[in-house]
């Protein structure tokens, strides 16, 4: 397939992420069912009263968040559903800024804003002191909250006590809602596609969503699998897979990616790294629980060590592809490396350009940033699979 012109590519991508946006809004409320996290209304139980209902829009919480990663939830929001965010909230010293108006709770709620999200990913997914009165104040103003940690809103003594007098929901999304299976390895119909990275927090999800919106827009039978929480506060559906019993977890992909028509392709979104020694095992769930016929390297390629651990380095895309190749192949021995996904945010658009070059020639794959420059090559790749 040609080439598009950049112009056209940034124009037809920036339609993209709007149809995607569109795709998974529902009016004024996000709807996840509490029993099954694979739709938005499952076949087990489609009555209202069993779907759990964020209210939007939201004033996002950012916290004391130390840089723009660290507000990753944040940042997913602001760029795909930028209709949901009226402003942000930073304590003193936050190092990240989604770009949104600074709002203290009173500007919030006279902004429209029903629920406070805390938009911060911080490593083990604490609630701080100093986060918690800033959570009491804004439910007795009225807010809801909603947050995708691992310590849980619901238990929290002073912020459960605060939602019952004041008649505010707090909605932990990263709470599994299904007894999920262990996995059993049975192949699938389907297509699907995993992104996975030298590094956390390196644009696998956002690789998926711009893969599944590409080929929505090209009339292709996709769908986005989220696993994360940010990638169920976008679309309101997935599962929480890092808060899922370790016995269970390639078995809860397994669920989150059923048989389906022989062209239809998930686009799984990948979490940690298999080079990460804190999250490699929620990648290795993916990798089996996901049988992928395809696999997507991801990299941010200004990174001196990986994400919170200044004393490993980051692996080599060849060192990435080699090690999970072999290991996708033990559940599916048709599996494939079919592309490269690079986040160039940290460059300007000639060393973006020029980085991509190198990796292309060097790997004799397609490389891009499908962000920035749209995800037709790594589409146009999945094609003939």
């Amino acid at each position: 397939m040609p080439l598009r012109c950049e112009m056209t590519q940034k124009a037809r991508f920036r339609a993209d992420r709007h149809a995607i946006r569109s795709r998974f809004a529902s009016g004024v409320t996000i709807l996840r069912c509490t029993r099954c996290a694979n739709t938005p209304f499952c076949a087990k139980t489609s009555a209202q009263k069993d779907l759990e209902m964020i209210q939007t829009p939201y004033l996002l919480f950012l916290g004391d968040a130390p840089d723009q990663l660290a507000a990753k939830v944040a940042q997913g929001i602001t760029d795909w559903r930028p209709e949901n965010a009226v402003g942000q909230f930073r304590l003193p010293g936050c190092g990240a800024d989604m770009g949104l108006t600074d709002m203290t709770l009173e500007e919030g709620l006279a902004a429209g804003a029903k629920t406070l999200v805390i938009g911060v990913a911080n490593r083990g997914g604490t609630i701080s002191d100093a986060w918690k009165v800033v959570l009491v104040q804004a439910l007795q103003m009225g807010y809801d909250l909603a947050a995708g940690l691992h310590n849980l809103l619901r238990d929290e003594n002073e912020l459960q006590s605060a939602a019952k007098v004041n008649g505010g929901t707090l909605h932990d999304v990263r709470v599994p809602t299904v007894a999920y299976p262990i996995a059993n390895g049975v192949r699938r119909t389907g297509k699907r596609v995993l992104a996975i990275g030298t590094d956390c927090s390196c644009g696998k999800m956002y690789t998926a969503m711009s893969m599944d919106a590409e080929m929505q827009t090209r009339g292709m039978k996709s769908d986005f699998r989220a696993t994360g929480q940010t990638g169920i506060l976008i679309t309101g559906k997935g599962v929480p897979l890092d808060a899922v019993i370790a016995d269970f977890m390639a078995g809860a992909v397994e669920y989150l990616t059923p048989e389906n028509d022989a062209d239809h392709w998930d686009h799984i979104e990948g979490q940690g790294s298999l080079f990460h020694v804190s999250y490699s095992g929620v990648t290795m769930a993916l990798i089996h629980g996901g049988q992928p016929d395809a696999l997507v390297l991801c990299h941010e390629p200004t990174r001196t060590h990986m994400r919170g651990l200044p004393h490993f380095g980051l692996p080599t895309l060849e060192t990435l592809r080699d090690t999970a190749l072999p290991l996708a192949r033990l559940a599916n021995p048709a599996c494939q490396v079919t592309g490269v996904s690079v986040n160039t945010k940290a460059l300007d658009e000639a060393a973006a350009k020029t980085c991509l070059q190198e990796i292309e020639d060097r790997l004799n794959l397609p490389a891009t940033d499908p962000y920035r420059f749209g995800a037709g090559k790594l589409v146009d790749a999945l094609v003939d699979l």
